[in-house]
């Protein structure tokens, strides 16, 4: 549910205006949130109902009757874990809430299992050159190296459809006939695929100037080296609850200094950490952006998406943060090529997306 806005409750709200937004929600529960948007709890018929019976009238306050203890499902968790979810609980609705506990939306079961088709545009940059892991890149692009039992870049085009981003654009450059054979017009994985082609270096956000078309809804730009078990549905949904021009997707990063650190105050030795952790965020190559940003984008230059996200900062629009705690996997050297081999099957389904069906209902 994108409006999570028609189904808030506070615990001020009267048992008749929650049984009103219950039934005009029409997803049988209400989700109580304090002053900060944070959940605190749901509200349901049977809550109602048990009130009732307990001598409450339809003026009384909720307060002391909605369920404190709710199921919640957090915007990390991938879509499976969210069934998962649902189907051990028995419920078929489940608050999602970013890691603050703030509600973003709310994970419908049967939704789930019958995902709508986005009209949202995926743009994912294909075009480098792969030379870290050279000999493997000598005849083929790096997206198109084998991981698992398929190309790099298949699992990327099927974890977007999967959640029924369709409408995939594909910046292409090295080696561009292999990507092209292979996917062609993307049909056989339930996709549209377009190509964009790059008759020199674009840096990770100069392609987005070649779009023959703007994309008119948030679209999504993501590297083609990248393994993530990101629910794609509800960083969307994070993106759209803050109102954000664009989201950078990010994973913490920890770097060990290997020697003891002194602090020394005019040459006086104040104290000494042995081996400190410095803790940093660092981007993860998947980004949301408004199409207003393809504004800033100079036209068939090189430009980094790093640079983009500086400029929209100086300007004072909303950029956010989105951290990504699910599986996630950057492969640009051999030793990161070989580990996503070996840990593939772990995370990721091995077998074709049978929804291919999803194509007949895209849109552009």
């Amino acid at each position: 549910m994108k409006d999570v806005e028609k189904v808030k409750l506070t615990v001020n709200s009267t048992i008749k205006g929650a049984l009103k937004i219950i039934d005009e929600g029409n997803i049988k529960i209400a989700i109580v949130v304090d002053k900060d948007d944070k959940l605190i709890g749901t509200f349901s018929d049977g809550d109602a109902r048990r009130a009732i019976l307990n001598n409450k009238t339809l003026d009384d306050t909720i307060e002391d009757i909605y369920s404190k203890k709710p199921i919640v499902a957090n915007i990390n968790d991938s879509k499976e874990k969210i069934i998962n979810i649902c189907t051990s609980k028995k419920t078929y609705q489940i608050p999602v809430v970013d890691d603050n506990g703030k509600l973003v939306s709310i994970s419908i079961l049967d939704e789930l299992l019958k995902p709508e088709v986005h009209a949202n545009k995926v743009v994912l940059m294909v075009g480098g050159l792969g030379s870290r892991l050279r000999p493997l890149t000598e005849n083929v692009p790096k997206p198109m190296l084998h991981v698992g039992d398929k190309p790099i870049l298949q699992t990327i085009v099927e974890k977007f459809v999967s959640y029924g981003f369709v409408n995939i654009i594909m910046c292409v450059n090295y080696k561009s006939e292999v990507i092209q054979d292979y996917f062609g017009d993307g049909s056989r994985f339930g996709a549209r695929i377009e190509y964009v082609f790059e008759d020199k270096r674009m840096g990770t956000a100069g392609a987005l100037s070649l779009l023959q078309e703007k994309p008119k809804k948030p679209f999504f730009v993501m590297n083609g080296d990248l393994l993530t078990n990101i629910n794609f549905e509800n960083l969307l949904d994070f993106h759209m609850a803050n109102r954000a021009t664009a989201t950078m997707c990010v994973r913490k990063y920890d770097f060990q200094v290997p020697y003891g650190v002194l602090k020394i105050d005019n040459g006086k030795i104040k104290a000494i950490e042995e081996k400190p952790v410095h803790k940093f965020f660092v981007s993860a190559g998947i980004y949301l952006l408004n199409p207003s940003s393809l504004e800033l984008i100079p036209k068939d230059e090189f430009y980094d998406m790093p640079t983009l996200f500086e400029k929209l900062i100086a300007l004072n629009e909303n950029v956010v943060s989105f951290p990504i705690r699910e599986y996630w996997l950057d492969i640009g050297k051999m030793d990161e090529y070989e580990r996503a081999n070996r840990e593939y099957h772990t995370h990721f389904f091995t077998s074709d997306y049978p929804f291919k069906g999803w194509l007949k209902g895209s849109t552009s």
